[in-house]
């Protein structure tokens, strides 16, 4: 089998490439750069050996991405045609060469592969920087900083920052993080020179001798920090249920907390109601603190913590959407419901439609409930054709509370009443409408007309309790008239 060498040429001092290296490159038939702008070439030259380079694919190409596909199919072809081809890259082979890592996965069954190393950039920046890296330190490919996000809790290094174009996209990005005024050091070690420049993240673009061989370091964030993670907000709630934290919060359990995250689920869902962006951001926070609450109780008795949270949810989503994540297709919202309805019974292996209907929370409100039960009923096919069919049940069930409602039968009362509400949950499914929000929309317009109606009242001198019914119906009539709007909750 042909075979494929792999060469690291270092950060670009001609006395740090290794003498296995230097011995491969020297003997090398069929020697491939990946890009001739690379400080050691010229004493590759003048060691008088002769090479083949990538760059003119760089010339000829609309992206990165589109550059390292050409340049790894141009190595694998040339290792099909030549017994032995020697690649020689900057740098590290595994660090930051996206090239490297499509030749490993395309070469398997095509050439053997041998991956000499080298000292790598890092090595060199650690070394000019004073950084034990040992401390944390995350290395981001520059021109994936949107898949690749930086760690505030640890240093960072930015690699291939090519141009000031490049470095101003960097800094944008970067500002996403990072406040305006956060320092930063940007660097150029290569070929034994070594230029560094601290400077605030606003002036990286700023800076003129900006080239291939520069990156950019941003040390950890200790104090000042544009946002807070979900680490921070998992070690704060760790210190609250620590000895020296607050005697309520350590006192608390699983059981202890269940009103408070029914209390902050219910906060939220006004808000959203609302519209009201600054209510939605805090009751949405205090809906995550109780899960993160519940996250720390449950590490400190051995059961689950934080992560087995966040990783069960993952997996759920990408098991619950096969036709996103995998070959089923769905076109449509109740294709997609269908999806979800399926990949679930599957994951829980539920042999019948009524373990699903049973397995609705019967904590939840009864509307939400009967509206939950009869749509995974419909998955079912048990369901009327259409909203007419919902419509004739309810004018059913009306009459036959008509039958009773003046009886003394009063569990049969109940359960018509029962029915009654039943079936009208079931023309809201039909009509794509919460049952329970729009129970609550009708109790706030009733709170609205009532408050306009006693105001009215009073501007005629009269208290509601000595007026009659009659009186208070013509009042009624005109609060009717009032426009309402969700404003008026307010």
């Amino acid at each position: 089998m042909n075979k494929i060498i792999i060469v690291g040429l270092g950060p670009g001092d001609y006395e740090d490439l290794t003498i296995k290296a230097l011995n491969i490159l020297k003997s090398a038939k069929c020697l491939v750069l990946r890009t001739e702008k690379h400080p050691l070439v010229d004493d590759l030259k003048l060691e008088g050996l002769s090479f083949h380079s990538c760059d003119d694919i760089y010339d000829s190409s609309d992206n990165f991405e589109e550059v390292y596909e050409k340049i790894s199919d141009r190595i694998i072809n040339m290792a099909k045609e030549n017994d032995e081809v020697v690649y020689a890259v900057p740098g590290h082979p595994f660090v930051a060469e996206k090239s490297v890592q499509l030749i490993i996965g395309k070469s398997k069954g095509i050439a053997e592969l041998q991956i000499v190393s080298a000292m790598s950039f890092i090595d060199a920046v650690s070394a000019s920087l004073r950084i034990d890296i040992s401390k944390g330190l995350k290395i981001i490919d520059g021109l994936r900083l949107g898949e690749q996000n930086p760690d505030m809790d640890c240093g960072n290094i930015i690699t291939q920052v090519y141009s000031k174009i490049i470095a101003s996209e960097i800094k944008l990005k970067l500002m996403d993080y990072y406040n305006d005024d956060q320092s930063i050091c940007v660097l150029r070690v290569a070929d034994g020179i070594e230029k560094l420049q601290w400077i605030k993240l606003y002036e990286l673009d700023k800076i003129e001798w900006v080239d291939y061989l520069t990156s950019i370091y941003i040390p950890k964030v200790v104090d000042n920090k544009k946002f807070n993670t979900i680490d921070d907000l998992v070690s704060i709630m760790k210190i609250l249920r620590s000895d020296s934290g607050c005697p309520w919060d350590r006192r608390q359990d699983h059981q202890t907390l269940k009103p408070c995250l029914l209390e902050e689920c219910y906060e939220a869902l006004e808000a959203i109601e609302e519209e009201d962006i600054e209510s939605m951001i805090e009751e949405l926070g205090d809906v995550l603190l109780q899960i993160i609450f519940h996250a720390q109780i449950g590490k400190e008795n051995g059961e689950f913590d934080i992560n087995d949270i966040v990783t069960g949810l993952v997996n759920k989503l990408v098991t619950r959407h096969p036709h996103v994540f995998g070959e089923t297709e769905a076109s449509s919202e109740s294709g997609a419901l269908e999806n979800w309805e399926a990949s679930k019974r599957k994951e829980k292996k539920v042999k019948c439609y009524f373990d699903t209907l049973e397995s609705i929370p019967k904590i939840m409100p009864s509307l939400t409930r009967s509206y939950k039960i009869q749509q995974k009923a419909a998955l079912a096919g048990f369901d009327w054709d259409s909203v007419d069919g919902a419509m004739g049940k309810v004018d059913e069930e009306l009459l036959e509370l008509k039958e009773v409602y003046k009886s003394t039968k009063f569990d049969k009362i109940e359960e018509e009443i029962g029915d009654l509400l039943f079936a009208v949950v079931n023309v809201a499914r039909f009509l794509n409408i919460q049952p329970e929000l729009a129970l609550r929309g009708t109790i706030e317009k009733f709170l609205y007309r009532f408050k306009f109606m006693e105001e009215l009242s009073l501007s005629l001198g009269k208290n509601l309790d000595i007026m009659t019914l009659h009186e208070m119906d013509l009042l009624w009539d005109k609060a009717k008239t009032q426009k309402f709007t969700k404003n008026d909750k307010k």
